[in-house]
């Protein structure tokens, strides 16, 4: 047998290659698929007979369990419905991206028990499932449209290199699979970054694409702090929730970063590279917080994506964020508890930045109490 090539760059139609490659899942064949690191192997985790084959064909030994390739980070609550903070962290700012989380699978809940008991032995034979988001589109079109999870694995034989494009696919597997769907060269040649988490524990079972820093960068706990323009309320918020989470910790404000912590601001309409108005300078001096240093920013898809929390000064502020990304809902609140607004200082006395940073720290110290910084504690 000898795999059927689909050139994606020569095809007329890509959404005909998206349903051939569903079709051939769903009647149990093993498929090539493209992603950015290196090119797998996939077979649905309907199909026991098509799992036990993608074994076969790999070489591979019992003690290295098959990963499933997923649709989003939210898509990993069906497999982990307890994730850990950090686990939910390090998913959503990776994702689609060149990590595979493995993480703990004992959850009643969990989807992975309703497969067959030889499929379950085949990727959590160890109690723990390796779950990635493949960061490429048509990849990730082909899963939204299966009926159920996908295993996948790199496409060689166990102990070679991993192919990184279609025609070293034909050379290492051709002759066993079904089909190649070819994307010319992987974006990046090079594996994925594998990452254990057990609870609030991490460590780095290979090191891919992602070095060790850089994943370490992924764990830390993110706040920002929202206001228009990012020169008067959001610098003091940041400054003072900076300084409260500091004392909490037991270290200087310095030191957050190395700490595990980033305290951040943004304005929805802010120009970049402004400096703090100079009442609110003044007003931080006064109680021992430096924002002379401080340079406006816009808010960006990728502040929003890696924010653990945004506190916003008004309702309006936290409206105009969700209504742009809505997957802010849950992460974004307004920095009064109660709901209600905190004005914009711009253009009024010292007196009024005063009062306006004394109303704002009221609120951060009700809202420090309850982050889970227990990690970094």
């Amino acid at each position: 047998m000898t795999a059927v090539i689909l050139d994606l760059k020569s095809s007329e139609d890509p959404r005909d290659v998206v349903h051939r490659a569903v079709e051939a899942l769903s009647a149990g064949k093993i498929i090539a698929i493209p992603t950015e690191t290196v090119y797998g192997l996939a077979a649905s985790a309907l199909h026991p007979k098509a799992v036990q084959r993608l074994i076969e064909i790999k070489g591979r030994s019992t003690d290295k369990p098959l990963a499933f390739a997923i649709k989003s980070a939210d898509d990993a609550l069906d497999y982990v419905p307890n994730m850990s903070g950090v686990a939910r962290r390090i998913a959503r700012r990776s994702w689609p991206g060149p990590i595979t989380l493995v993480l703990d699978t004992d959850h009643p809940d969990s989807v992975i028990h309703r497969l067959d008991q030889s499929v379950r032995e085949a990727t959590i034979p160890q109690g723990t499932v390796g779950l990635r988001v493949p960061d490429h589109e048509l990849t990730l079109q082909i899963m939204r449209l299966c009926a159920g999870p996908i295993v996948l694995t790199s496409a060689n034989l166990s102990g070679d290199a991993p192919a990184i494009n279609g025609a070293e696919v034909q050379d290492k597997v051709g002759e066993h699979i079904d089909l190649i769907l070819d994307d010319g060269p992987a974006k990046f040649g090079k594996p994925s970054s594998v990452v254990r988490i057990k609870e609030n524990e991490v460590s780095v079972l290979r090191t891919g694409l992602v070095d060790e820093a850089t994943i370490e960068k992924l764990t830390h706990f993110i706040v920002l702090v929202v206001c228009t323009g990012n020169t008067c309320r959001s610098p003091m918020g940041e400054g003072l929730l900076a300084k409260r989470i500091a004392d909490r910790l037991g270290v200087p404000v310095a030191f957050l970063e190395v700490n595990g912590v980033t305290v951040m601001s943004a304005g929805i309409a802010a120009m970049p590279g402004a400096p703090a108005a100079d009442q609110a300078i003044d007003v931080m001096r006064q109680v021992d917080v430096d924002i002379s240093g401080h340079q406006s920013q816009p808010i960006t898809g990728r502040l929003a994506k890696f924010a653990d929390l945004i506190l916003t000064m008004t309702n309006g502020h936290r409206e105009a964020l969700i209504s742009h990304w809505p997957m802010l809902e849950t992460r974004t609140k307004t920095i009064r508890r109660d709901g209600g607004d905190i004005g914009d200082p711009i253009g009024c006395p010292v007196a009024v930045y005063r009062a306006t940073a004394e109303q704002i720290d009221s609120q951060l110290a009700k809202w420090v109490p309850e982050f889970d910084l227990s990690r970094f504690e």
